[in-house]
């Protein structure tokens, strides 16, 4: 029997007692090349995934970005090249577990034709040298053999799963450029799918994962300011905080002062 769809991810989460809360690790999975031309993205993959690893109590989910990744005629991709992190709170007697769910669901659920990749590392674990792979892979072509490498040197579990495995470059990427807290946008965050018509900034961030409301040049909105949130807000990732970044809206007087960037606004990040 399947699990309930990624949309209910918010309902699923679970938190972890005060006693748990003593022996939790902060753990970031990444995943990438899931798809084919006609299956669902790496993102719902994501977002699934994420709903089940809270369904079966073995973590709690903080948040799922998107990174987007070099766009090249010699990689081979399905239509943006992008990969997912997941970033979770696991019981550390539990990470062998989690690591094998995770490649059991990767195996069962990618798309024929996938050459689907998985990489775990714990957050403060990520080197300097992984964040660096995470964002030349930006700019240029990289390896299989360089990641596995640099994931054998800084102790990152990496693994392809089907196909040629050649989703274990983005996977290790979407690791190195999450811990490197700045780039990407959230495509699941504690709240925010459910948001509709106008909120306060201050509103926002108690009631949700977003962490900061701020205008385009970086300036945080009073608490009280109205920002008008449809459709779905997608908060980025900066300074490694969810943003929702926002402008003006020129209609104020009925919506609000603010609006949120729409998204292909925010495709830079």
């Amino acid at each position: 029997m399947h699990a309930p769809p990624a949309c209910n991810l918010p309902r699923l989460t679970q938190r972890l007692s005060a006693g748990d809360r003593s022996t939790t690790m902060r753990f970031l999975i990444g995943i990438d090349d899931t798809d084919n031309l006609e299956s669902r993205g790496t993102g719902f993959r994501a977002r699934q995934l994420g709903a089940r690893l809270a369904e079966a109590g073995l973590g709690r989910v903080r948040g799922i970005t998107r990174h987007q990744l070099f766009v090249h005629p010699s990689i081979p991709y399905t239509s943006h090249n992008s990969s997912a992190c997941l970033d979770v709170d696991v019981d550390g007697a539990g990470v062998d577990a989690v690591r094998d769910f995770c490649r059991d669901y990767l195996a069962r659920e990618s798309a024929d034709g996938s050459d689907a990749g998985l990489c775990l590392s714990g957050f403060d674990a990520v080197a300097d040298e992984l964040i660096a792979f995470g964002r030349s892979a930006k700019e240029t072509i990289r390896t299989q053999a360089e990641a596995r490498d640099l994931a054998a040197r800084h102790g990152a579990h990496l693994e392809g799963v089907t196909g040629d495995q050649g989703g274990v470059i983005g996977a290790l990427s979407a690791v190195g450029l999450r811990r490197g807290g700045h780039d990407g946008r959230f495509i699941w965050l504690e709240g925010v799918r459910e948001l509709t018509g106008t909120m306060t900034a201050g509103a926002l961030v108690a009631t949700t994962g977003i962490d900061s409301v701020e205008s385009t040049d970086g300036r945080p909105l009073p608490e009280g300011a109205v920002v008008l949130v449809d459709p779905w807000p997608r908060p980025v990732l900066l300074h490694g905080k969810a943003v929702l970044l926002t402008e003006k809206n020129e209609d104020g007087h009925e919506h609000g002062g603010w609006r949120i960037l729409c998204k292909e606004a925010i495709r830079r990040y």
